[in-house]
């Protein structure tokens, strides 16, 4: 099993089409109901978390999706500033141990826990 856990930020027009990646899955699908979207979001950002156990076999399934979700473009071009979506999810695999996920700047990084998680670590 793997613990997957985390969040998105993103703005308004980038949420609706994460909803879209996610919500195209079949809605019976065990894992599609780890993602929680608030009914109620403050100001300008808006997020979209994920928290679930998985098997192993299907964390390929969820790399597709926020592989999918990095590479969603900015609303509005600013140079100074990525918005495109981005965010931070811990990834415990019963054998391999914690790995972080980030989505920046259009990609998914998946390596090595950057902060002091192991508190976390399941």
């Amino acid at each position: 099993m793997v613990s997957v856990r985390g969040w998105l930020e993103c703005d308004e027009e980038q949420l609706a089409r994460i909803k879209e990646i996610v919500t195209a899955d079949d809605p019976e699908s065990t894992y599609s109901g780890g993602w929680a979207f608030p009914a109620r979001q403050y100001n300008f950002v808006k997020w979209a978390f994920y928290g679930a156990d998985i098997r192993a076999v299907a964390l390929e399934w969820f790399e597709d999706r926020l592989r999918r979700i990095a590479e969603i473009p900015a609303s509005f071009q600013d140079e100074e500033y990525d918005e495109r979506p981005r965010g931070l999810f811990l990834v415990s695999h019963e054998v391999d141990g914690m790995s972080e996920w980030r989505v920046r700047d259009g990609v998914l990084v998946i390596g090595r826990p950057e902060g002091d998680y192991r508190y976390l670590d399941a």
